[in-house]
């Protein structure tokens, strides 16, 4: 009977550890079920890419960049004189400058709406700009929209930058507008590329040969040095047929592509944009299409901006509170 009584004792033990070892197992399997379904929740969601540029800027130009919503950018940029100008005559061109204050407002996180004034040719000039796309593990680039308008004040019959004339018959003469699609990539932490397809329309022209309509193509991009140091460039190509205008005029077209380089340094809530350009203009329809410097002929200009952002976000500032 001690026999039966030993076995029976050791037969349920045994059940019982194997009860709890195929319950383990089960235990176990489903946890690893359930973080397999986790993980692949997770993959499906869209991790997107930050801070592919430090501005909304890149020199001249936009970058894909918008500012958050209910922040407003300050921005203060500056055109010397050319390098070329000599030391005694204009001290390298710093005894002159051109100059453009512009506002920036973030109506959402994606959507901006700026507007300036520059001194070169009294003009003023309102944009919008739209992140359609946004970088990330299922998207390989962030896409942008922009427009923009802007009107020349200057009295008519004054000299271009070019030294034509030009005389305004009426208001609408005096508008010009573009349009850009920004398509950026943020290949590593340190490189980041941007390309600008751009349109450009001038109500009137300097001279019946030049097009109202110009087409253009910009490529920038910035090289991080530190986390507070950027290098910086950008280029733009017009697809202009200059043979038009130098048969008609006898001159030579006045007109040069865009190049830039730079440096943008980052301090808190301010951008330093310190950089070396062919262009005096500071929006699209001036150094995209009348860009007059030559960097070969030493039509150097120094320049910079500097951009200040201001919060409006109640939230959250009550946050930081």
């Amino acid at each position: 009977m001690r026999t039966i009584a030993s076995f029976r004792k050791t037969l349920q033990a045994i059940l019982i550890l194997g009860f709890l070892g195929v319950f383990g197992l089960t235990k176990a399997k489903a946890q690893d079920d359930l973080l397999s379904i986790l993980n692949e929740e997770q993959s499906k969601e869209p991790v997107y890419t930050m801070a592919t540029f430090k501005a909304s800027r890149l020199i001249n130009g936009q970058s894909i960049e918008t500012i958050s919503k209910n922040h407003l950018n300050f921005w203060i940029s500056h055109r010397f004189g050319a390098v070329n100008s000599g030391f005694l005559a204009n001290f390298f061109g710093l005894d002159e400058a051109k100059i453009r204050l512009g506002l920036e407002y973030g109506l959402t996180d994606q959507w901006l709406i700026g507007a300036g004034r520059s001194s070169l040719d009294k003009t003023y000039d309102v944009y919008t700009k739209y992140k359609l796309f946004r970088q990330s593990n299922k998207f390989p680039v962030t896409v942008t929209g922009l427009a923009g308008w802007a009107i020349n004040t200057m009295e008519t019959g004054f000299a271009m930058q070019s030294g034509s004339e030009m005389r305004f018959n009426n208001n609408l003469e005096r508008y010009s507008y573009w349009g850009q699609t920004l398509i950026a990539r943020k290949v590593n932490e340190k490189l980041s590329l941007q390309v600008m397809p751009t349109f450009l329309h001038y109500n009137k022209v300097e001279d019946p040969s030049l097009a109202n309509d110009l087409w253009a193509l910009g490529v920038g991009g910035r090289y991080k040095l530190t986390k507070r140091f950027t290098l910086s460039g950008e280029y733009y190509h017009s697809f202009t047929d200059p043979g038009t205008y130098e048969a008609t005029t006898g001159k030579s077209y006045p007109y040069h592509d865009a190049i830039s380089v730079g440096v943008d340094i980052e301090t808190g809530g301010h951008v330093f944009q310190l950089h070396f350009t062919n262009s005096r203009g500071m929006i699209e329809n001036q150094f995209i299409g009348q860009t007059v410097g030559a960097w070969e002929k030493g039509d150097i200009f120094y320049g910079f901006n500097i951009a200040r952002t201001f919060s409006f976000d109640k939230g959250a500032k009550h946050k930081d509170k």
